[in-house]
């Protein structure tokens, strides 16, 4: 099917979930971590959880070790985003966000049994772009959240083996927008396809609500190494729903006002760790993980009153992403613990895709954590965490830019500094 280069930028911002409108993503559009212990770590706790968080969201199984105790988690995110939409770089607005978590574990209905879970913000993106072109106004904006809560079992089956189950309940809201409005002034030939005034409008939010599960295992080997291994399956969502106005697509793509619809599920994904410890006071952690983007963020439809056809399929061609993480922790002292990290994610999105994507600049691949932890006694203990992930840009084709004759391209740069309070009941 034919398609607009304003509806090939603009699936960018249908295809992104978070629990901020921020670019809430080191993994694609995952967090490496939930929690400042996970964070710390660079996310590397498949084999080394250590409190609820890291527990319920990356391996339930090692709830099982960890003695009765609750945790919060605030989160301040600062991504930097830019984008040449083909008249020169600009930034988007709105570069602060707040995710909150809590996570929590207690004795359950057995000997050796544990329940806990949390309730956190996993992923996501927005942008807001506003630039104005010689040949008139483009707006691009997305406003994407996605929340999770994790009820979790755990089960320690003797005192080296765990295994454990969370059901994955999700949320997810998203609105988008990528319109451009010719000034009434301008005579001439615009170099590009796009309507005089229209775009993709789906500007207001929508819910949608699904299920998945996570299933994990740890061993410890013996005093010094554990291995950890977890699967989590897709979450598969109801359709976001959107009462909105005629869409103009250019090209001939046109839709009339009433309600457009789209699926956009969560993808599987699998991550084994192994964690070493030299000496009783200093671990090391390591992990590689796989996420299976390209089922979920290949083609997003968009289901409508189009003319001549029932959907719009968007390209956004993402590929599956190998992840590799590693985390180190110190106990300075009985009640100091300090920690840092690496983590490394091949960028789905290709060059050659930077128009499809421009609103969804899930890009960068490196990123470098520090954190630390202090027990202040009587079961209450504090945790910091600082990331930066480095700058990453991409750049397309000249000639693929949807408003303008540059080289459209995207850059994301992103800084992360959290709190978490912790209670040993």
């Amino acid at each position: 099917m034919k398609k607009s280069r304003v509806l090939s930028v603009a699936v960018g911002a249908a295809v992104a979930l978070g629990f901020s409108a921020g670019a809430l993503a080191t993994d694609g559009y995952q967090l490496i971590g939930i929690g400042q212990y996970a964070m710390g770590m660079a996310g590397a706790v498949v084999a080394a959880p250590d409190d609820p968080l890291s527990a319920a969201m990356s391996n339930p199984a090692g709830l099982a070790f960890l003695t009765p105790q609750a945790a919060f988690s605030a989160e301040i995110f600062n991504p930097v985003r830019k984008t040449n939409l083909g008249n020169g770089e600009i930034g988007s607005h709105s570069n602060v966000y707040g995710i909150p978590a809590i996570g929590w574990v207690a004795p359950a209905f057995a000997k050796n049994w544990v329940f806990g879970g949390g309730v956190y913000g996993t992923s996501g993106l927005g942008v807001n772009y506003l630039q104005n072109t010689p040949y008139g106004t483009a707006q691009a904006y997305s406003s994407i959240s996605f929340m999770q809560m994790a009820p979790s079992v755990g089960w320690k089956v003797n005192n080296r083996l765990a295994v454990g189950a969370s059901l994955n309940i999700a949320a997810e809201q998203g609105s988008f927008q990528q319109t451009f409005t010719q000034y009434t002034n301008f005579g001439g030939a615009i170099p590009f396809t796009v309507p005089v005034t229209g775009g993709l409008n789906l500007s207001t939010p929508s819910w949608a609500y699904g299920v998945g599960a996570t299933l994990g295992v740890l061993y410890k080997v013996n005093d010094m190494v554990t291995v950890g291994a977890t699967y989590k399956s897709p979450i598969m969502f109801t359709p976001m729903t959107w009462q909105a106005g005629p869409q103009n697509l250019g090209g001939g793509l046109t839709g009339q006002a009433g309600q457009y619809s789209g699926h956009l599920n969560y993808p599987q994904q699998v991550a084994l760790g192994l964690a070493i410890r030299p000496i009783p006071q200093w671990l090391i952690s390591v992990e590689g993980q796989w996420i299976n983007w390209r089922a979920t963020m290949n083609t997003f439809k968009i289901y409508g009153p189009w003319a001549g056809t029932s959907y719009v399929g968007l390209p956004m061609h993402w590929s599956n992403q190998w992840v590799a993480n590693i985390g180190t922790q110190y106990d300075v002292n009985n009640w100091l613990q300090v920690r840092g990290g690496y983590t490394y994610g091949s960028n789905p999105i290709s060059n050659a895709d930077t128009a499809s994507n421009l609103i969804f600049p899930a890009v960068v691949e490196n990123a470098l954590t520090v954190g630390a932890t202090q027990k202040l006694g009587m079961g209450w203990k504090l945790t910091e965490a600082y990331m930066h992930a480095f700058a990453n840009t991409i750049t397309g084709p000249v000639g693929t830019a949807p408003f303008g004759p540059q080289a459209p391209s995207a850059t994301l740069s992103e800084n992360s500094f959290g709190l978490q309070v912790g209670y040993d009941f």
